[in-house]
């Protein structure tokens, strides 16, 4: 049996474990016991950046809610031309360190990009709802669901008024996605009331998954 390796601890602004652990080829980041994500269930993470991308003009603005292990950076950085702005926002600076320490080879090296900016801010914070700081495509894959969350103050992303900046925040015809790892209805509802088309799209954690375990949202502003 192969060992199971603890890289890195620390903990999030509320006090909760964090826990950075190998296995095998694999990493896997822990929050408070429980798996957040690992580094061998990523096609949801990618599913997501394709659906975002799908239709962005010559230069696009993309703001990334969450760095993760960099699968959704990186899907979005195939699909965006030599000239676009990339931003992402990650709260937690052990995020960060740890994929420059131990998954540089992995996506860590991505921070590095030229298109790429990585703001250690509240990805709430970024949306502003200003017109000269739109986005054309935006990724939130900032916690596990809608309802419960994993982080408390990630609320306000889900709640109406959140909607109603991250609307504000994106340019006309703009698309937001929320990765979940469940679906719904309710959430679904809230964002039919702030955009003009929804969509939930199922989605795999493994390529050659047998079921759609995972919940993409995807809300298009008008």
């Amino acid at each position: 049996m192969k060992p199971i390796t603890t890289l890195a601890t620390s903990h999030t602004p509320e006090g909760v474990p964090l826990h950075l652990i190998h296995h095998d080829r694999d990493h896997y980041l822990m929050i408070g016991g429980n798996q957040l994500m690992s580094t061998d269930a990523c096609s949801s993470e990618q599913r997501m950046a394709e659906l975002a991308c799908a239709d962005l003009p010559a230069k696009p603005r993309v703001l990334i809610g969450g760095f993760g292990f960099g699968f959704t950076l990186r899907r979005v950085l195939e699909l965006c031309p030599a000239n676009a702005v990339v931003e992402v926002a990650e709260l937690l600076p052990q995020i960060l360190e740890w994929n420059r320490d131990y998954l540089k080879e992995v996506n860590g090296h991505l921070m590095d990009d030229a298109r790429v900016s990585v703001k250690l801010k509240d990805v709430f914070d970024l949306m502003d709802g200003k017109p000269e700081t739109r986005y054309h495509a935006i990724l939130l894959d900032v916690d596990n669901s809608p309802d419960p969350l994993v982080q408390k103050g990630n609320a306000r992303l889900y709640a109406k008024a959140g909607l109603a900046r991250i609307r504000e925040s994106l340019h006309p015809a703009g698309r937001v996605v929320f990765w979940s790892a469940n679906r719904d209805e309710a959430f679904a509802r809230s964002l039919k009331q702030q955009f003009s088309k929804v969509e939930c799209i199922a989605a795999k954690a493994y390529p050659k998954a047998k079921r759609f375990s995972h919940t993409l949202f995807v809300a298009d502003r008008d």
